[in-house]
């Protein structure tokens, strides 16, 4: 794999587990990272901040012209400043896809994806990497997972970040809700690509499917 350009494309539904795999298979194969979603996290962050309504495309566009999202060193920025942890909030949850089904956000960030893709062996995670991102990958991957554990996970997750006002029902209503939002948007829906290998992580660890993800690169 040293001689050739690695290209891995990962995607899947929310809490399925695709960001912690495709981070730790960054570490193993010495790939950049880069989490699509987190990109849309921050721009979900920087409007909710500015009190702009999310369903306001308008304003919305008009704060992208002005908005600044990089990576370095596996953290993310908006702006300048590093908020691994602020997009990570249930709030950040319920709004993120309502803004990325906005047909200018969409092309923008892709734009972006692509440009940080063109240098470096890289595996990126998403809902349309495979299917529209990065279509010539190497390697795709669909990491899915039951809707019940996906919000298990991240009622668990959401618990331990001390989130207040949640409950297990709550976070399965917006899981089924997100699902529905990002598999039925008009532009790039989520779905699996028809070359990509499927990952089912509900009875899987991490480090199970890391295995499974490895050996097909390697052709085991």
């Amino acid at each position: 794999m040293a001689n050739r350009r690695l290209i891995i494309a990962v995607d899947g539904p929310a809490g399925a587990g695709k960001s912690t795999i495709a981070k730790k298979l960054a570490k193993i194969l010495e790939l950049e990272y880069i989490d699509t979603g987190a990109m849309y996290r921050a721009l979900t962050l920087k409007i909710l901040e500015a009190g702009i309504n999310p369903e306001d495309t308008e304003k919305i566009l008009n704060i992208m012209d002005t908005t600044s999202i990089c990576f370095k060193d596996n953290h993310i920025y908006l702006d300048g400043t590093r908020v691994d942890e602020e997009i990570r909030k249930n709030i950040i949850n319920n709004n993120v896809s309502i803004i990325s089904k906005i047909k200018e956000v969409r092309e923008s960030m892709v734009e972006l994806q692509r440009k940080l893709s063109e240098s470096n062996n890289v595996i990126m995670d998403g809902r349309d990497i495979g299917t529209v991102v990065l279509p010539n990958a190497n390697y795709k991957f669909f990491i899915t997972a039951s809707v019940e554990e996906r919000a298990r996970r991240r009622y668990k997750e959401l618990l331990e970040k001390k989130e207040k006002n949640i409950s297990y029902e709550q976070i399965l209503s917006e899981i089924k809700s997100r699902d529905r939002i990002d598999s039925t948007r008009e532009i790039a829906p989520l779905k699996k690509s028809s070359d990509a290998y499927e990952i089912d992580t509900t009875n899987k660890t991490v480090e199970e499917c890391i295995n499974d993800i490895i050996a097909i690169i390697e052709g085991r």
